[in-house]
């Protein structure tokens, strides 16, 4: 079960790769300044994580007019990730979590997922600008995606 509302976000530094190179990305350094959608995916380059990351690169500024950040996590290699990122011409940050320490903190690492083990399961938080979990999704479902018209519902409480 993922991490719940209410709770203590979970804070962590991960890596990001573009053409500037790697870059440490810490989530308690939006505190105080802009919330934060994570949105954990399984892999990089499969149909459904694909859909979802496009869905989100063609609303960004719907997420950036209600002062959020927004992050893709996988369990994926930052260079995975960047080939991903220039593929499809993404304007938002995907974080390696190689290490799987992130997903586990969250709680929304699968024991075993189609034969891999340790892979992110699909789901979605907002922290807020105080570290505060405001919003906690996740499903066993690697096919549904999160529900983007109720994250973006709720970071409109916060503007």
């Amino acid at each position: 079960m993922a991490i719940s509302v209410d709770s203590t976000a979970p804070d962590f530094t991960l890596k990001s790769k573009n053409s500037d190179g790697l870059q440490d990305v810490t989530l308690s350094s939006n505190y105080g300044e802009k919330n934060s959608v994570l949105l954990f995916f399984p892999f990089a380059f499969t149909g459904v994580c694909m859909e979802e990351v496009c869905l989100v690169r063609d609303d960004l500024s719907a997420f950036s007019e209600l002062n959020a950040s927004v992050y893709g996590i996988s369990v994926d290699s930052p260079f995975a990730q960047e080939a991903m990122a220039n593929q499809q011409t993404l304007n938002f940050a995907l974080l390696s979590d190689f290490n799987k320490e992130v997903s586990k903190a969250y709680d929304v690492l699968y024991e075993d997922f189609i034969g891999f083990k340790g892979v992110s399961k699909r789901s979605a938080f907002i922290v807020n600008t105080i570290g505060s979990i405001v919003y906690s999704w996740s499903s066993d479902d690697p096919k549904q995606l999160p529900e983007f018209k109720i994250i973006k519902d709720r970071l409109s409480r916060f503007c």
